[in-house]
């Protein structure tokens, strides 16, 4: 990139990275971003507040997120630079509105750098005739990264498909036994969803909080009156008891959810009452959940559901689609996530009967 703009091929440059804040901190401001990388004498003027560098012989680049994907309608370039593409939140949106505006020059140009996720744009972009595919493992740059780092990589990730993902740089399949596909997912996505008509909050809590254990799976998901479903945010991660309680409260506040649905199979009642705990005593809608059937069988109703285009995702849900496309019955991986997921959905177009409890 630095090589284009000071040989003056790159005189327009777009800077797309999945958020606002990843443009400034890795793409501009980051170790090995373009502020960092310009000798003294090519040293671009930068202005934050307008997300615009520009250099010495005129060259300028602006920063755009997936976020906001219309404010590619209408500038034009001749070279971009897309970060961590398979984690944009619109990505075929993105990506389009960025190729109608790069027509300047006599030769655009595109860089992507990004982990190689298994979405279906980065397959389409990796067999095109146009464009060159190079990969590197992360072991390649060890001499710039911290040993301790490389031996923590090496001893968790090594032999592991994620390893093979983050480590290697494979472009991984989907799981063939997995019950969901990346096409049904992209197909129904949506930039925001309609008015929904009921809204709630599943929890799928982990059995502990230490450090190696699973994440707790916070999905939010709405219904509209047409019987459609969108899922509106994936807040799991892994937290203690209270935190994913607070965090839990918190997305039914946000939202103005309708009630909390909390599997009590790992915790029984200590769920319920971790949850009311954490709201400071106010009532809170709440619902228990238990689980009497496999998790595959609990899950093939919602992947049919996926399949009839009835489940949409608003925007990009990243994590939470990685786990649904590789899960399969018996694998090692984690299905934290996935199984909030299956419950919200159940819950708002599967199952319209139930016992109610109010904390």
């Amino acid at each position: 990139m630095r090589e284009r703009i000071s040989s003056g091929e790159g005189g327009r440059i777009a800077l797309v990275a999945p958020t606002p804040d990843d443009v400034r901190n890795v793409m501009v401001e980051g170790v090995s971003g373009l502020l960092r990388v310009s000798p003294p004498w090519f040293m671009p003027k930068y202005e934050p507040s307008k997300r615009k560098l520009t250099w010495p012989n005129g060259a300028t680049a602006m920063g755009f997120s997936s976020y906001e994907p219309d404010r590619l309608r209408g500038p034009q370039f001749d070279t971009a630079w897309c970060d961590e593409l398979a984690s944009w939140k619109n990505a075929r949106e993105t990506w389009d509105n960025l190729q109608f505006g790069l027509r300047l020059g006599k030769s655009p140009r595109c860089a992507v750098t990004t982990t190689p996720k298994p979405i279906s744009l980065l397959r389409e972009l990796k067999d095109r005739e146009d464009v060159m595919v190079t990969r590197g493992s992360t072991y390649e740059n060890r001499e710039n990264l911290a040993s301790e780092y490389i031996e923590h990589i090496r001893r968790r990730y090594e032999g592991t498909r994620t390893g093979r993902q983050e480590i290697y740089a494979e472009l991984l399949d989907e799981s063939e036994s997995a019950l969901w596909k990346r096409e049904w997912i992209e197909v129904a996505r949506v930039r925001e969803a309609p008015e929904l008509s009921r809204i709630v909050v599943a929890v799928d809590p982990a059995v502990s909080s230490r450090s190696s254990s699973s994440e707790t799976g916070i999905v939010v998901a709405g219904a509209d009156e047409d019987g459609h479903a969108y899922v509106l945010e994936d807040a799991s991660g892994q937290m203690s008891p209270d935190g994913w309680a607070r965090r839990a409260t918190g997305m039914l506040d946000k939202y103005g959810a309708d009630r909390i649905i909390g599997e009590s199979n790992n915790g029984g009642d200590l769920v319920e009452h971790t949850v009311r705990t954490a709201y400071e005593d106010r009532i809170v809608p709440y619902k228990s959940v238990h689980a009497s059937r496999g998790k595959y069988v609990r899950a093939e109703p919602v992947s049919a559901l996926y399949e009839q285009g009835k489940v949409h995702h608003v925007g990009g849900l990243d994590s939470l689609e990685d786990q649904m496309c590789i899960w399969s019955p018996g694998s090692d991986g984690s299905s934290d996530r996935l199984d909030a997921l299956v419950w919200a959905v159940t819950e708002l177009l599967l199952n319209r009967t139930g016992v109610w409890l109010w904390v």
